[in-house]
This record gives structure tokens, sequence and C-alpha cells, in this order.
């Protein structure tokens, strides 16, 4: 399968101090981040095969979107770009429906509902990929056209929207490098905080982010979960800061909230490292917290999934199907242009 990276236009400003990363050197982004600011959301488009006249026949066709919970800023902003693309399109019945919390019995019950509720497509981030894969089998069996935005589960859909998150996971690792480095800190243990052991994409940049490290003096400790949310993430971070550790790296969202928490509880002098975007990480990066996050691009993991998927039902075929929407730095130096 063909990967293609795609990006949002966040402005030129931010993409050119994102390419800088936290250390301040362009050689620090990813071959996928730097494609990303380099294309335009209009050559994502090209992910779908001609959707003129032919989308048009997906007319009066149902796509429901069930992402990990409702509360992440990350996941009001792929619904974001589902409700942009449904309007752009006009023919399409869209409908979020999430878990309250990242549960996985709560995702297989928004996968039944969707079945019972006549969906006609499902754009689903899989919390957990082998949970949720008999309910996704009865909903393909069923006739349901599946298409993953962030995090795949262990069944095939017609095509996956992403981050490439091993890619960006080994990018925030060199960008805690750095930032220890200017410190002058060459040794010590990190601490990392993820949302669980099963879920695709942190456990991809878990393990893009210890590759980071190889070869390093540096000790990763056992990684602790905090289930997604920012106050369990905080209270391991507290207990990370307590053992001495240099640096501490935040796998998504709640868990990056807390590891900026944790930090500034303590007064600081710990590197933290984080991915994802919401109003809480920006401040603790602005208010020193945090050293940077690797943003993604949730709105078009959205749109881009809704095209398709409606492409699909229009009897299209996809002339790509797994595709990187591409991640950005975002750090000191360019986190205004985000306020």
């Amino acid at each position: 399968m063909k990967m293609k990276a795609i990006s949002v236009v966040l402005g030129m400003a931010m993409l050119a101090a994102a390419i800088s990363g936290c250390s301040g050197s362009p050689s620090t982004t990813t071959a996928a981040t730097t494609t990303a600011a380099a294309t335009t959301k209009a050559t994502a488009a090209a992910t779908t095969a001609a959707a003129g006249e032919s989308t048009a026949a997906a007319a009066n066709k149902k796509i429901i979107l069930i992402t990990m919970d409702s509360t992440d800023q990350h996941w009001v902003n792929v619904d974001k770009g589902c409700q942009e693309e449904a309007a752009a399109l006009g023919n399409i019945t869209y409908k979020w429906m999430a878990p309250d919390k990242k549960d996985d019995a709560q995702q297989i019950e928004r996968i039944n509902n969707a079945i019972a509720d006549g969906a006609d497509a499902i754009l689903i981030a899989a919390n957990g990929p082998d949970a949720i894969t008999g309910a996704l089998e009865e909903a393909k069996a069923a006739g349901i056209v599946i298409v993953y935005v962030d995090s795949p589960a262990n069944t095939e859909a017609v095509a996956t929207f992403s981050t490439d998150n091993k890619a960006a996971g080994k990018t925030a690792g060199e960008q805690m490098l750095a930032a220890l480095a200017t410190a002058g800190v060459t040794k010590g243990s990190i601490g990392i905080v993820n949302i669980n052991t099963a879920t695709d994409s942190t456990n991809k940049r878990e393990a893009g982010f210890r590759e980071a490290f190889d070869g390093s003096a540096f000790t990763i400790l056992e990684t602790q979960y905090g289930e997604g949310d920012a106050v369990k993430s905080q209270d391991i971070a507290d207990n990370f800061i307590t053992d001495g550790v240099v640096g501490i790296f935040g796998c998504n969202e709640g868990a990056t909230v807390g590891v900026g928490n944790a930090i500034k509880g303590a007064g600081g002098g710990i590197v933290g490292v984080g991915f994802d975007r919401s109003d809480a990480i920006l401040s603790l990066i602005k208010d020193g917290s945090l050293v940077c996050t690797m943003v993604q691009n949730p709105s078009v993991m959205g749109s881009e999934g809704l095209k398709a998927a409606a492409a699909v039902l229009a009897g299209e075929t996809l002339t790509e199907t797994v595709v990187d929407t591409g991640v950005s730095i975002v750090n000191a130096a360019n986190v205004d242009s985000l306020a």
C-alpha cells in the first residue's frame, strides 16, 4: 500500500518554525513531517478517485464517527473535519458517537449502536485493536464500510488516515535528547506515560521514542499507564519525578497535560515532551513546563476519512488506502502562532 503525507496549512510562520523543532535544528524533523508541511490539503484530495459527480451517488448515506472518547480536543477536531466535509459534500447524514472515556466495552457498544442506526460507513479510531475487532467484523458483514482515523483495529478497512506514529515518536525522542543536551544533561532516567498496552497509535509512538535513545547513556524506565486521564497521568509523572528522572514523555493529550502539570508543580528542572494539541498543552509550553509537543492534523483525518468513505459508497476506487496525515513540532518559538 502506498503512503502519502498530507497536512493542514497551519500558517507559514508556524510551519517554518516547526521545521526547526525544539532544538532549532532542521535536521530533527522526520521525513513524514517535512513532506507533510510541503503538501497541501488539495493534494490530499487525490486519495480518492475523481470525486465529482460519482460521489453525488452517495446521497442520503449515513456516516458515523466513533472515537476513543468524547473529551480530548484531538477527537473534537476529528469531528470538526468530518462536519466540514459532510457539509461540503451536501449529501451525507453525519453523526459522531463516542464513549465518555477510553473503554473497549463502551466503544463496542457504539459500534453496535451504529449498526442498529443503519450506518452505511463507520469512521473509527480503535481504542483496543483486538477488543473491537469482532464488533467491526459484524459491521462489515452487515455491508458497512470501515475507515480508520488515527488508530486502526486488527481487521481490514478500506482506508486508514493517521499519523506515522513511530516516526513522530522518534522525533519526540530526538527533541528530548536535544533539550537535555542544551541543559548539559548527558545521562539519567527517562519516564514514559502511555494510555494502555493495547492502543496501536500510542504504542508506536512509544516504540519510536525508545528508538531515539538507542546507544545513548540514558535509561528508559518501565512505561506506566494513565488511561489517557490527565489526573492519573500527573500522579504517574509525580512518581517519576520523585524517582529522579531527567525527562518524561507523554504519549497522548491526557498524558501530556499530566506530565506538564507534574513538572510545573515540581518547579521545573525536568524535560517534558508530549503529543497532541490542546489549550492546556499550549499553555504548558508557554510557561516552560513542556519543551514541545508533536501536533497531529486531526481535522484532516476527519475530512479525508469521510471523503474516502463517501467515495467508496459512491462506487469509486481509492487511489491511496494508507495515508500519513503529518505532524508538526510546536515549541516556545512557534506556540504563539497557534493561539
